[in-house]
């Protein structure tokens, strides 16, 4: 199924929409993610993400780039549409401390939409809707597309940056679920059309947690 204009096309971008005309099982399409710890006066602020789209998720947002240059205002209106639907599911994350949810902030100070070769790439500063105490403290967060439409994932533990003034007393730990055979085959029974259970939350079930750690 084609989309026709780029509002439609970027609203589904992230969503359980059609990318292309193939049915394929679920995960659909590939988001290969890193994080980098952000803070201000020893307290967690938030993550900037860099969030790295498969080629055929990217085709549509690269075809409507065109030859536009970096910074264009053809590339600032591509990302503020991005942005927007990622606003509109909460970052696709979860952030946890002691056991109670972190709320984030509504609008992220900075975004922008890039080109990789074939690959678009969005960038971003998820932000804490207030600064978090990393002293001795453990935090958990995970991002993921609640349908599994998106296979949103970490590479490895590298994928995780902290910065070189809190290397020595902070780190992350990255944790891939191995859900079970019949998991695996309902999200490979799924075609495109499909949607999955609420009650399932199949998404979740694939997710990665990323755990925080300060001494």
């Amino acid at each position: 199924m084609l989309l026709y204009n780029t509002s439609a096309k970027v609203g589904l971008l992230l969503l359980s929409a059609l990318f292309s005309s193939v049915a394929w099982s679920h995960p659909h399409s590939f988001i290969d993610m890193q994080a980098t710890l952000m803070h201000k006066d020893d307290r967690l602020t938030g993550l900037k993400m860099h969030w790295v789209m498969d080629e055929i998720t990217s085709a549509d947002l690269l075809y409507d780039a065109g030859d536009a240059k970096p910074g264009s205002e053809t590339w600032k209106k591509l990302a503020a549409e991005v942005m927007a639907n990622v606003l509109g599911q909460h970052y696709f994350s979860e952030f946890w401390h002691q056991e109670k949810r972190v709320k984030f902030g509504n609008l992220p100070p900075f975004y922008q939409l890039s080109r990789e070769g074939h690959r678009a790439v969005l960038e971003f500063v998820l932000p804490l809707g207030e600064p978090q105490p990393l002293t001795g403290q453990r935090y958990v967060f995970s991002t993921f597309d609640p349908t599994y439409f998106v296979d949103m994932y970490y590479d490895s533990e590298k994928s995780l940056h902290i910065p070189a003034d809190l290397a020595e007393r902070c780190a992350f730990t990255l944790t891939t679920p191995k859900p079970d055979a019949s998991l695996q085959a309902y999200a490979l029974s799924l075609d495109k059309a499909d949607t999955p259970s609420e009650d399932l939350a199949l998404g979740q079930q694939f997710a990665q947690t990323v755990t925080l750690v300060c001494q």
